[in-house]
Parts: C-alpha cells; sequence; structure tokens
C-alpha cells in the first residue's frame, strides 16, 4: 500500500500544479496580453517586467516573516492564504489599469512567500531522509505538468492570431482563475502532514523541530543566512531565480516579438509547452531514480544541469535577435532564425531548470531537515532576489547581455553547490563510521 505520507505528497503536488497552471501560464504570456490591451486602451501603460519585478522583490522581503506565519497557522493555511492571492493576481486583468496591476503584483508577491515555505515545510514534514529525493522529484513533476498543461490551452486561444482581442484575453482569465481556485480548494482539503518512518530507525531521526515561536522562527531565518554553508548555498539559490526570469518571462516574449517566425504568437504557448516537457521530464527522473541517483549524490546532476543551460544559451544566442526582448522586431540573429531550434532550447532551459530545483529540494530536505521552514524561506528569498533583477534588467537589456549573465552566474552557482553537496557526503561518512565504531 502506499503510504499516507507519500499520498500527502502528491495532493500538494496537484494543488501547485492547478494553482501554477494558471499562473505561470499567466507569467509566460503577461507581456503579450499587456501589450494586446494597450493597444486597445493606451491609458493602460504597464511594464510587464515591471510587474513580474515586483512580485519578487515582494516575495524576496517577505520571506523572512513567512517562517513566523508557519509557526502561527501551520504550513496548510499559510498555502491557502497564498494561493488565494494569485487568484487576486489573475483576475486583476479583467480590470485593465495600471496602478491595479503593480498593487495585485506586490499582494501576490506576499503570498508567494507564505505559499512557498509553506510548501517546502509540509513536504518536509512528510518526507523521512530515505524518501526526500523520490518526494522532492515526484512534487517537481506534478508542478511542472502546469507548464504544460496551461499554455497548450494558451495554444489553441491563441492560434491564428496577430492581435489578442479582448474576447481572447477575457476567456483566457476566467478559465486560468477557475483552475487557480481548484487548486486553493485541494490546498484547504490537504490532510496533517505524517512521515513515513524509515526502516530501523527512532524516533528521533523522523521527527520535525517546528519553530518555537514567530519571533524565535525569525531569528533562526537569520542565524541559518549568515552561516559559511548558507551564503556558499545563496549563490546557486540566485541562480535559479536569475534563470527563472528567463525562461518564465523574457524567453518565450522574445519568440513572440521575433518577426522572422511567421506564427510567432503561436510558439509563445509552444515554448511554454517544452519548458514544462523539461521540467515534468526531470521531476519524473529524478523522482523515480532518486533513490538510485542519490548515492551517487546530487553534485553530478546539478553538473548535468549546468551543461545542459550553457548549450541552451549559446543556441539562443545565435537563433534570436539581441533587441527581442523589447518587442517585435525584424532584426536578424547570427543565423536564420528557426522555430524547432527555439522550442528545442526552451525543452533544455526547462529540463535544465529540474536538474538544480529537484537536487536542492531534496539538499534542504535532508541536511536541513530539523529546521526546514527556515532553509527554504531563505531559498525561496535568494531565488526571488535573483528573479526581481532578472526582470527589472529584462526592460533595458539586451539579450545577449542577459545570456552573459545567466552564464557567469550558472558557472558560480554551481561550484557552490557542488562544494556543499561534497561537505554534506564527508559528513555523513564520519557520522555512519562512529555510529559503526559505538
Amino acid at each position: 500500500m502506499i503510504d499516507k505520507s507519500f499520498v500527502n505528497v502528491i495532493l500538494l503536488g496537484i494543488s501547485f500544479m492547478l494553482i501554477f497552471t494558471a499562473f505561470q501560464t499567466m507569467g509566460n504570456i503577461q507581456k503579450t496580453i499587456t501589450d494586446s490591451i494597450y493597444k486597445d486602451d493606451p491609458s493602460f501603460d504597464v511594464k510587464a517586467f515591471y510587474s513580474l519585478a515586483i512580485i519578487y522583490v515582494f516575495f524576496s522581503v517577505f520571506n523572512w516573516s513567512a517562517p513566523s506565519v508557519i509557526s502561527l497557522i501551520g504550513p496548510k493555511f499559510s498555502m491557502v492564504a497564498g494561493g488565494i492571492t494569485y487568484l487576486l493576481f489573475i483576475m486583476s486583468f479583467l480590470i485593465p489599469m495600471s496602478w491595479l496591476l503593480y498593487l495585485m503584483s506586490a499582494v501576490i508577491g506576499i503570498g508567494a512567500a507564505m505559499i512557498w515555505t509553506g510548501q517546502g515545510n509540509y513536504l518536509t514534514l512528510n518526507s523521512s531522509k530515505r524518501y526526500i529525493s523520490r518526494n522532492s522529484g515526484v512534487f517537481w513533476a506534478l508542478l511542472q505538468l502546469s507548464m504544460f498543461l496551461g499554455n497548450l490551452f494558451v495554444y489553441f486561444a491563441f492560434r491564428g492570431k496577430d492581435q489578442i482581442e479582448k474576447g481572447t484575453r477575457s476567456l483566457v482569465i476566467w478559465t486560468l482563475s477557475a483552475v487557480c481556485l481548484s487548486g486553493i480548494v485541494l490546498l484547504v482539503f490537504l490532510p496533517r502532514a505524517t512521515k513515513e518512518k524509515e526502516e530501523d530507525a527512532d524516533e528521533d531521526e523522523v521527527r520535525e523541530v517546528a519553530p518555537e515561536g514567530p519571533l524565535q522562527a525569525i531569528i533562526g531565518a537569520g542565524k541559518l543566512f549568515v552561516t559559511k554553508d548558507m551564503l556558499m548555498l545563496s549563490v546557486t539559490f540566485l541562480y535559479t531565480g536569475l534563470e527563472l526570469g528567463f525562461f518564465s518571462g523574457v524567453y518565450s516574449s522574445c519568440i513572440g516579438f521575433t518577426k522572422s517566425f511567421s506564427e510567432g504568437k503561436e510558439l509563445v504557448g509552444i515554448s511554454g509547452i517544452f519548458i514544462g516537457v523539461g521540467e515534468v521530464l526531470g521531476g519524473v527522473l529524478f523522482g523515480i531514480l532518486g533513490s538510485k541517483t542519490i548515492k551517487w549524490g546530487r553534485d553530478p546532476i546539478v553538473a548535468a544541469g549546468f551543461l545542459i543551460h550553457a548549450a541552451a544559451f549559446f543556441l539562443v544566442f545565435i537563433n534570436l535577435p539581441n533587441n527581442s526582448p523589447f518587442g517585435e522586431t525584424d532584426d536578424t540573429a547570427y543565423i536564420t532564425s528557426n522555430a524547432y531550434l527555439a522550442i528545442f532550447c526552451s525543452f533544455l532551459l526547462g529540463f535544465g531548470d529540474s536538474c538544480y530545483n529537484t537536487q536542492i529540494l531534496s539538499l534542504l530536505g535532508s541536511v536541513y531537515a530539523d529546521n526546514s521552514a527556515s532553509a527554504f524561506a531563505l531559498f525561496k528569498f535568494m531565488q526571488s532576489v535573483g528573479a526581481a533583477i532578472s526582470f527589472f534588467y529584462a526592460e533595458s537589456l539586451v539579450l545577449y547581455g542577459q545570456l552573459g549573465v545567466l552564464l557567469i552566474t550558472a558557472c558560480l552557482g554551481t561550484l557552490t553547490f557542488v562544494r556543499i553537496e561534497w561537505l554534506a557526503k564527508k559528513q555523513a561518512t564520519a557520522a555512519r563510521k562512529q555510529e559503526e565504531e559505538k
């Protein structure tokens, strides 16, 4: 029989799949949507990338208070409260007002801190050390189905359209809102967390130590942040945020703005689909084989993610025009822009991202099991800082400059992760030897 804790992880993944089918799809098409609204109503002068940047600025700031919220109301209701802000953000596009969109961008940033820190804590509460890699991979695969499902819908909604008119926009927004609401309802009915006990393990090895209170939670997060290992991991976290901003908001827009593609608007949805395919494949691969890959360590998977991303950056560099992030362009790239190559890069970006994120989730759930709320909050803090930086410079930095930033930080982030993984292996080996000697 499937253990209750694994069922909880699956339900958690389905809930997030539904909520982020709505949000990630909206983020992927947001610039396309805002530009089409502006053509109908010039008073709606919104910078889509700035809106996304505001989300991650507030996300990063309020991550520090998220562990305190969890200590007061628990991970489930923290996730429910956060999910409601996602619904409000999506529905705000039905009333196209610049101030309202920027306000809701701030609100969803606060909600994101609660939903993601709650997710990390709930996942850890349902995962013993033996199964943390499997559970992380399964959750990630279910979550990233959102990229596939949402963008498949967008592909058919935008098919054959050069201009996204009001009727199409309303259909997309209402549909995504309904999907988001269903995910929130499922979160409400999440069972209480229960951890699958490992064979031959005593209670101390599988017990989660909860924060003592709100103030202690903030102090604990601050103390954890300034430790040497967490500061090194922060470089990795920062890179995942920079590349998240690129593939979730910038890259698909670049494809849609490249006039060399005869069906650019349709390709926006297809790009999101193949990012999702890469994410899901990575999650399934590392989830099903998690018990095998963990024997070799997490570092080979992260190293593979780096190589995959480096290849993707090079192919994007030669395939898309330098000014494609800013709007529709007739400019040419180093080669004749190829739609198949562009979509292949979408897959590489998604698969490489899953390499990093599944292993980060696994590392934090294993090494920081006794302080998971603070550890996951710090991960999302640095990741959201990276995403905010990415969206801020996306409005003014050319494509080649953005790719250069990503490549440099990918090198640094990979090295720091590998370093921490080696230290964790060394400590685990030393602990086993001590046990054997007793």
